[in-house]
């Protein structure tokens, strides 16, 4: 990824998609947390990005103040801890990236939110939750890599949450039994890199 091209957003098209891949996936979503949490990431996810969509406001404003609109939709209609930590994630993209970034805004800015929002979750790296995708994938975006390949690291380390014990959220009631089912919040987090890197992959 050259990191000095502007990278075009459609936002109308950035939406339609992580609503899309998330609408799609619910009932996976779900089922990954019906084995180590509440039952309802996918459910409440599914109905934050719904409302996302149906906000046609948000698309017709500038990127970071639609951005930061899509957030604080997450915030207020997720529900549950996932509302916070998503909303933030948007929150702090809108807040650091400018109109138009290039390739380094975009990764100075992702890593930002990506540390947002392990302070706004009090966790970090390696207690299997969705922190486990966005640091490989801040990293690899640093790193120049391109949407294919930040795609592929999305969706391993999801993946790798895997044979994790987590040690953070509601699946950390359960220690050991945690063992053995990939996070549904890294997961998601993994849907919607890939979904924002096909929209941002085909504008370049």
């Amino acid at each position: 990824m050259a990191e000095t091209a502007t990278v075009a957003v459609d936002i109308g098209r950035l939406i339609t998609a992580l609503a899309d891949a998330i609408t799609a996936h619910a009932d996976e979503l779900t089922a990954l947390d019906q084995a180590i949490g509440d039952g309802d990431h996918g459910l409440n996810m599914k109905r934050g990005f719904e409302a996302v969509r149906a906000d046609t406001t948000i698309a017709a404003k500038p990127l970071p103040e639609a951005l930061k609109a899509l957030g604080t939709k997450l915030v207020m209609t997720v529900g549950g801890a996932s509302g916070p930590l998503f909303g933030t994630l948007f929150l702090t993209l809108g807040k650091e990236l400018p109109a138009d970034p290039d390739g380094a805004a975009l990764a100075a800015a992702f890593a930002k939110a990506v540390d947002a929002v392990s302070a706004r979750g009090k966790s970090q790296a390696g207690q299997k939750t969705m922190l486990d995708v966005l640091y490989p994938v801040a990293a690899a975006l640093s790193a120049g890599k391109s949407a294919a390949e930040l795609v592929a690291i999305a969706d391993a380390s999801a993946e790798g949450t895997k044979p994790m014990k987590a040690i953070r959220g509601r699946a950390s009631f359960l220690g050991d039994r945690s063992i053995g089912h990939v996070d549904p919040g890294a997961r998601s987090s993994a849907l919607m890199i890939r979904a924002a890197a096909e929209v941002l992959g085909s504008a370049r």
